[in-house]
């Protein structure tokens, strides 16, 4: 079984530009998509300083902007993103410090992440420690006016 990390630098022939069907083009609002690699989804991560917060959402636009196309893929984006956190958390358990901060990664709306390492306890616990506020609504837990502490990417 492969590690995270070989998960993380395997580029699958990627990246990939496609065109979008009329139906897909209809549902994601755009004519063009690229699919990153897992290893430019963890760049951008890597790229959201101490204090500040990305959704996946400025990620497939950071994507999208670097590949000119209208959009990047929500799915693999997603994904990678995940792949990410797992092989920073590998990373860390063989004593290496500096590791993507996945945990500055949120999902839509400033959600945390359950899929993360640790589940959501974990990914709380690293956001407050680092000033963050997690408020939670129903069953989500959110970082509070995460809007306003969006990243630069």
């Amino acid at each position: 079984m492969k590690s995270w990390n070989e998960k993380l630098h395997n580029q699958k022939d990627l990246p990939k530009v496609v065109k979008l069907n009329p139906e897909a083009a209809a549902k994601w609002g755009g004519k063009t998509m690229v699919v990153p690699t897992p290893m430019e989804v963890d760049a951008l991560m890597k790229k959201v300083p101490r204090g500040k917060v990305v959704t996946i959402n400025e990620i497939r636009k950071a994507l999208a902007k670097k590949h000119k196309t209208d959009l990047g893929c929500p799915l693999t984006s997603g994904i990678f993103a995940w792949i990410a956190a797992h092989a920073a958390e590998e990373e860390r358990g063989k004593g290496v410090e500096n590791i993507t901060s996945y945990w500055r990664t949120l999902k839509a709306k400033g959600e945390l992440n359950p899929k993360y390492p640790g589940g959501i306890h974990q990914q709380k616990t690293l956001l407050e420690n680092e000033g963050f506020r997690v408020i939670t609504k129903g069953k989500k837990h959110l970082v509070e006016n995460y809007d306003r502490k969006i990243a630069k990417i």
